[in-house]
């Protein structure tokens, strides 16, 4: 276990009280962010800055505004490459979206959706090989995310509930973009086409969505369908929309991984 000495502590509170994120004071002076969290809660109590629990702290338990567009991507990233998680020596499960550090743009996007729909929790990145997995720590998380359950997502039933359903079907493209950010790509493919006999090369955009839960693909193609975007199964995984005017729609709404 590590101890803080005193100096760290007033030098966290004193960052805290100027403003600074929890997130980032936890980064500068190498402390778990549940300790600066902690550090800050205990200085307002002795300043009389806690007289209660003014803000409530779910949507679902407390009818706390939810920002559904923020969460309809969040869900989609959430089933794409999300997991709820109970780390050992912490209180509160924690949620985490992996995101590979090629696209740093997607990873801005999964902490600023994850500090919308839960503004009074903190998020981190935690670094790993290629990638950063973005989470916080709640103790709602199943009350947003219910379809939490034991083992791999591609192993049981996968369904919304009738409020998220709602959420997707006012925020469609939303939750596509979250789908589509955590396990779909625009690329481009090519063929041949022969013009005035002879072979030239064509080359044309298209997306694929790859999952390996039926469940999830078939959110995935109903809210297509529901938005006008043509579709086919390219195998038994692999969802492609590759007609010019769908891939039109999908460039204005998603677009290419940043």
């Amino acid at each position: 276990m590590n101890f803080h000495g005193t100096d760290v502590r007033q030098k966290a509170v004193a960052l805290l009280r100027g403003g600074m994120r929890n997130a980032d004071v936890a980064r500068q002076l190498n402390v778990p962010v549940g300790t600066v969290g902690k550090w800050l809660h205990v200085d307002r109590s002795k300043h009389g800055e806690c007289p209660g629990r003014p803000v409530p702290m779910c949507p679902r338990c407390d009818d706390r505004p939810l920002d559904e567009v923020a969460y309809s991507y969040l869900l989609g990233l959430y089933l794409g490459d999300g997991y709820i998680a109970n780390w050992s020596g912490h209180r509160s499960p924690s949620l985490v979206i992996t995101c590979d550090d090629s696209w740093p743009g997607l990873m801005d996007e999964c902490e600023l959706a994850m500090r919308t729909v839960f503004p009074n929790n903190a998020v981190c990145r935690a670094p790993k090989i290629g990638c950063h997995d973005v989470k916080l720590y709640s103790n709602h998380l199943r009350c947003l995310f219910p379809q939490h359950g034991t083992g791999k997502k591609h192993e049981r039933l996968i369904a919304l509930e009738p409020w998220q359903q709602a959420i997707v079907d006012s925020s469609p493209w939303q939750f596509i973009r979250g789908l589509i950010h955590s396990d779909g790509c625009r690329m481009i493919n090519w063929t041949t086409r022969l013009i005035s006999g002879e072979k030239k090369r064509y080359e044309y955009p298209r997306y694929f969505f790859t999952n390996l839960s039926s469940d999830i693909r078939e959110l995935y193609t109903d809210t297509l369908d529901k938005v006008g975007v043509d579709w086919k199964r390219a195998n038994a995984k692999n969802i492609s929309v590759a007609r010019k005017a769908s891939v039109a729609l999908m460039d204005t709404h998603v677009g290419p991984k940043y």
